[in-house]
């Protein structure tokens, strides 16, 4: 199976611009290439039942992260702080690398 790749990676400062977090930002925790989706830090946060387990002996309802689809979320560019898309061309070394379409810099 291929490796999708995606326009943001973990680490990655983000701006979410669809749905119920819209217009928030934070930062990616994890990505699943496979499903196209990312886990953002703080946000789109849903309630999960856990069964009572030993280190957590009342179980109860608890606030988690849910992934959410990597083409609802926009990378922010660290410089300006600033929403944009992004591209990938050839740096000095001959290595792709990712750059702001709004600035032209690298990222």
């Amino acid at each position: 199976m291929s490796r999708n790749k995606l326009h943001v990676k973990k680490g990655d400062t983000v701006k979410v611009i669809t749905g119920d977090d819209k217009g928030k930002t934070g930062v990616i925790t994890s990505v699943i290439t496979d499903k196209q989706k990312v886990v953002v830090e703080g946000l789109n946060l849903v309630s999960k039942h856990q069964k009572p387990t030993a280190k957590n002996p009342n179980g109860g309802i608890v606030k988690q992260e849910a992934p959410i689809h990597a083409s609802n979320v926009m990378l922010v560019e660290p410089s300006t702080n600033a929403p944009t898309r992004t591209g990938k061309k050839l740096n000095n070394d001959g290595k792709l690398q990712r750059y702001s379409k709004k600035s032209g810099n690298l990222i």
